[in-house]
């Protein structure tokens, strides 16, 4: 099992519970995602199968889009619905360009602490565990990137901002809605929360575990997208069937490329390329490009980095036939 599902996160269910039961569906092995949402929140969630694993920390980097609803004038212990109310404020009048002016201000480079309801980890110890014993702990300020930011007024709820936010890696969509609050002079909470895009992946592209549970396992695994869907922004570098079996052994290869720090590496992967226990009975097609990892390319010579394991290249090769 190798492979990317990208899910459509349902409100209620953590990443990780969201994770075991696609493993479950899917008979997984090995799996991991690539962010983690909070229950409150939905949206897109990349799973990780068997060698997909070796990939996740590009999606944990990624830039990544929300849509979310701030609710004005009530300040909660977490920064969202689920949180107690710590303080209520009278929201004032606010024009589209106080929102314009709050929304420059809160976009480009920012430093943002990191909220105590939060997985980061202090000497070993998620932030939230200290917070659920009633402790807080010293956290140290976080440089994050705030892309674009768009806020507007909700019709329906005049005490509703409608923000969506393309953020780097490691920004605290609560954090920022609190920010823009204390900015508007009300204080605020988010009351939903949704990511709509995660790197080059976004909703459009996703399966709900509603949808999932309802397919039978050919479906399922038809859902899942290949690992190298994890490597867009890589080049590819495709090797000869000699030089890639010396590349998945580790070897450094030369040739005439140009200097590259993301480099997907291919080969054909004939017999003559495969490691002898991958070639016995393998049924691969002669000169049948595959993916064996990824390096980077320094002088004209193909470095190695994360490589597939010839099982995993062998199980691939066979489900794909």
């Amino acid at each position: 099992m190798h492979g990317v599902l990208l899910l459509d996160k349902p409100l209620g269910l953590s990443s990780n519970d969201a994770l075991q039961k696609c493993k479950w569906l899917l008979r997984a092995e090995k799996a991991g995602h690539t962010g983690t949402l909070d229950p409150l929140a939905t949206g897109v969630l990349p799973l990780c199968f068997g060698a997909a694993t070796k990939f996740s920390q590009l999606q944990l980097d990624a830039d990544k889009t929300y849509e979310a609803t701030l609710r004005l004038g009530v300040k909660t212990t977490t920064g969202d619905a689920e949180g107690e109310v710590l303080e209520e404020r009278v929201v004032p009048e606010i024009s589209a360009d106080q929102l314009a002016k709050v929304a420059r201000q809160f976009t480009g480079a920012l430093k943002q602490l990191p909220p105590m309801h939060s997985a980061l980890k202090k000497d070993g110890k998620a932030l939230y565990e200290y917070a659920r014993a009633g402790e807080e702990v010293e956290r140290e300020p976080r440089a994050v990137v705030i892309h674009e930011l768009d806020l507007d007024r909700a019709a329906e709820t005049p005490n509703d901002i409608r923000m969506v936010a393309k953020v780097s890696k490691g920004t605290y969509i609560r954090t920022l809605g609190e920010d823009i609050g204390e900015a508007l002079g009300c204080g605020g909470h988010l009351t939903s929360l949704r990511r709509t895009a995660t790197g080059h992946f976004d909703l459009s592209q996703c399966t709900t575990l509603e949808a999932l549970e309802a397919m039978s396992e050919e479906q399922r695994l038809a859902r899942l997208k290949p690992v190298d869907a994890l490597l867009p922004d890589h080049t590819p570098v495709t090797l000869d069937a000699d030089n890639a079996g010396r590349f998945l052994s580790g070897l450094r290869r030369r040739g005439n490329w140009n200097d590259g720090e993301q480099i997907a590496v291919y080969g054909p992967l004939s017999a003559r390329a495969e490691p002898a226990h991958i070639a016995a009975g393998s049924s691969a097609r002669p000169g049948r490009p595959v993916l064996l990892g990824t390096g980077h390319i320094k002088a004209g010579e193909l470095i190695p980095g994360r490589l597939l394991s010839p099982p995993e290249i062998q199980q691939i090769l066979e489900t794909t036939i």
